[in-house]
């Protein structure tokens, strides 16, 4: 998923792997900012998933840049922190919970070193409560937090100048893996597989 201009000043970007719980919390902060919110030509949003180095154009062509992720602070499950600016690259290689971290961490780095680091660099992160359910969704404590961040960074973009408007009524972007089309066929708690989502693991060819 990806809305606005690949050269507006302000990026933000959602990282993170929708197949394992908490880990997809950063997606599903833009999905539901870009469902919400029309934003600016200024501002543009996007899907990040585990790119990694992939990101690394879009990260230097970017004047200001706000991440949306999991991030294991070592706080309750659910625990908000914001960081900013120089302290962003030390958070989120801080506690290592995936390969999508050390990655963009590395993005940072590569962008610092040709000098095309953006200006301004926030981070909010969430504490997340589960990663090992394969295909599993955000949990509670969590998901509570995706329009807590929606809020926050609709705040800031004010703040830097830009004007989002709100939309009618949220504008869902058809995809399989949207909140809504995922969760819709989800089996119930009893029914489910117990080692991750049944859907998953046949396209990989596992049994439950």
């Amino acid at each position: 998923m990806e809305t606005g201009d690949p050269h507006a000043e302000v990026l933000i970007l959602g990282i993170g792997n929708l197949l394992w719980a908490d880990e997809g919390f950063g997606v599903r902060c833009v999905e539901a900012l870009a469902a919400r919110w029309q934003l600016p030509p200024t501002v543009r949003v996007l899907d990040g998933g585990t790119q990694g180095l992939y990101l690394l154009p879009h990260v230097q062509s970017a004047k200001r840049l706000i991440v949306f992720d999991a991030v294991d602070y070592g706080l309750a499950p659910g625990t908000v922190r914001v960081v900013a600016d120089d302290d962003v690259p030390r958070f989120l290689g801080a506690k290592k919970m995936s390969l999508h971290q050390t990655g963009f961490q590395e993005v940072l780095a590569s962008a610092a070193l040709i000098g095309a680091m953006p200006e301004r660099l926030m981070l909010f992160g969430v504490q997340p409560e589960e990663l090992e359910d394969f295909g599993g969704s955000l949990r509670p404590c969590v998901r509570a937090r995706v329009a807590e961040a929606v809020e926050w960074v609709i705040d800031l973009l004010v703040d830097w100048g830009h004007s989002p408007t709100l939309r009618d009524a949220p504008q869902e972007d058809g995809s399989p893996l949207s909140l809504r089309a995922y969760e819709s066929g989800r089996p119930s708690a009893e029914a489910a597989c117990r080692v991750g989502d049944a859907r998953v693991l046949r396209a990989w060819g596992v049994s439950c």
